[in-house]
């Protein structure tokens, strides 16, 4: 009988070792890790959400700012614009520069190539000349340093520009405020993410066709086989030479076609 009790005690001993606590613990690794995923996935989708959200309603507010022929050009009553009257079509070579009068640029003497304004958010600068191209044609640039714009400003500058047509978004090193915004003859520099001044620009500018930018009708598509959108022409941040293009355009040329090459 003792003996019958000793297999049985030390047949539970063996049934209780033989537990499989590594693949339980294993399981509940992969659970916590799934959760943690599923979280995060659904904590940055939430965080969207309410970016776009929050974004459809400060569009619905620029109202105000569209323009129209009673009220060609609504943006010379956002307070900080500043108005420049630019002449159109004067192109320089690929290999050239520009001694822009303001920085970032917003007209003048600018490549034959536009840059691809739409709704591209560049992760790196592209050069100006480019950029200023697809300003003649009707877009918005937004511009920021990344050095004065965090995670968050960053997400709702891009609720701006991503997919939207006739806008494009780059950083820009060195900029003297946190976010500069162009459109053909205009620029606007806010220090914040959420002013309202930015929606306002924007509504006002974008593709306004009552003469505020001088082709009307061009395209933002980058031109087949001479803009490259994911490995577009690099920003160059030191100051022009002497052999720059001044702002009158001696040395350029008057554009023949759109490629004006």
């Amino acid at each position: 009988m003792a003996n019958r009790k000793s297999k049985a005690v030390r047949g539970a001993v063996v049934h209780q070792r033989s537990i499989p606590w590594m693949l339980i613990s294993g399981v509940t690794v992969v659970v916590v890790f799934a959760a943690v995923i599923f979280g995060y996935a659904y904590s940055r989708w939430s965080g969207q959400e309410t970016i776009r959200q929050a974004q459809a309603e400060a569009e619905k507010a620029t109202e105000a700012f569209k323009p129209s022929p009673q009220n060609p050009d609504p943006s010379k009553t956002i307070p900080g614009v500043t108005v420049v009257n630019y002449p159109g079509q004067i192109h320089v070579r690929p290999d050239q520069r520009v001694a822009y009068d303001h920085t970032p640029s917003f007209g003048g003497p600018h490549d034959g190539i536009w840059a691809d304004c739409t709704g591209v958010v560049y992760p790196e600068a592209v050069r100006t000349e480019n950029m200023v191209h697809s300003l003649e044609h009707g877009a918005v640039w937004i511009a920021y340093n990344p050095d004065r714009v965090d995670e968050p400003g960053l997400e709702r500058l891009k609720a701006r520009a991503d997919g939207k047509p006739y806008t494009m978004m780059s950083p820009f090193p060195g900029l003297d405020s946190a976010i500069s915004l162009q459109s053909w003859g205009h620029q606007l520099k806010v220090d914040n993410a959420d002013d309202q001044r930015i929606d306002q620009f924007i509504t006002a500018l974008r593709l306004n066709n009552n003469g505020v930018y001088p082709e009307i009708g061009g395209s933002c598509q980058a031109y087949p086989g001479a803009f490259d959108t994911n490995n577009p022409p690099k920003f160059d941040p030191t100051p022009p030479g002497p052999d720059a293009i001044p702002m009158d355009g001696r040395g350029a040329t008057a554009a023949t076609g759109e490629m004006g090459q």
